[in-house]
């Protein structure tokens, strides 16, 4: 069994529980490289190799929004310590990508530490349109491509009617240039990043949050694409030990 992909650290802004939704402005870089990155990068590029029909969905008419998103996310790598000379990527790891001859997701999979999830409203309520998901937290792509916010979020216990209906406000209220944030948090048994689970399935964590070695928590962000108009939803996923989570001391809700 391999080592596991861990965090050491949480980031300052994701200490403190929030209840759901949890957003704010995003104030911080959305895009971030850390200490995890080595780790979570090999296991990326493993799963897009043998799990693609699992990890990669894009609808046709996504396209265009799928490379406007690859087209912002390579704009900001120079900042974040990747050599970009034309069509090849030298990334910080030093593996090296060639953004041309790859599917635009696939590419966004291989550079950085995010999943990202393309959402576009058609009709009354935004779709899930395409998506890089590579460490899922208890749901399948297969499951929830194509459909709207209201069908994905079905098994979710605390996604009420009413909270639906917010969300969907959420979303058509995005404004380009002003993303949004905001986190969640799981206390695992596992500390596996690749987590599928269909609706269908028993739960495979612990019963809340006090109880589970492995915490789990995903940084989120959403923001506006200005051309498609399409709503990116950005999952940064950090694992940690219960010995290195913030405030919690060791034993403690076991």
């Amino acid at each position: 069994m391999s080592a596991p992909i861990l965090h050491r650290n949480l980031p300052e802004d994701m200490h403190s529980a929030r209840a759901l939704p949890g957003i704010q402005p995003e104030r911080g870089p959305w895009l971030r490289v850390d200490e995890a990155y080595p780790g979570q990068m090999a296991r990326r590029e493993e799963l897009l190799k043998t799990r693609a029909d699992d990890v990669l969905f894009l609808d046709p008419e996504a396209k265009a929004a799928a490379q406007e998103l690859l087209a912002l996310v390579m704009a900001s790598l120079p900042d974040l310590g990747f050599d970009v000379d034309d069509h090849l990527v030298t990334c910080p790891d030093r593996r090296k990508v060639d953004v041309s001859s790859t599917p635009p997701l696939a590419v966004l999979g291989r550079l950085v530490q995010n999943d990202f999830v393309l959402m576009e409203k058609r009709g009354d309520q935004h779709v899930l349109t395409g998506a890089v998901l590579c460490f899922p937290a208890s749901w399948r792509l297969s499951e929830k491509a194509g459909r709207p916010l209201t069908d994905i979020h079905i098994p979710v216990h605390e996604y009420t009617d009413d909270l639906a209906r917010r969300v969907q406000r959420l979303f058509d209220g995005i404004q380009v240039g002003r993303p949004l944030w905001r986190f969640n948090q799981l206390w695992y048994q596992d500390p596996e990043l690749f987590q599928p689970r269909s609706a269908s399935e028993p739960r495979r964590v612990g019963a809340g949050l006090a109880t589970g070695p492995y915490y789990r928590s995903e940084r989120q962000t959403l923001l506006r694409l200005p051309d498609s108009q399409a709503v990116v939803f950005a999952i940064h996923t950090y694992v940690l030990a219960r010995t290195d989570v913030p405030g919690v001391e060791p034993g403690q809700g076991e």
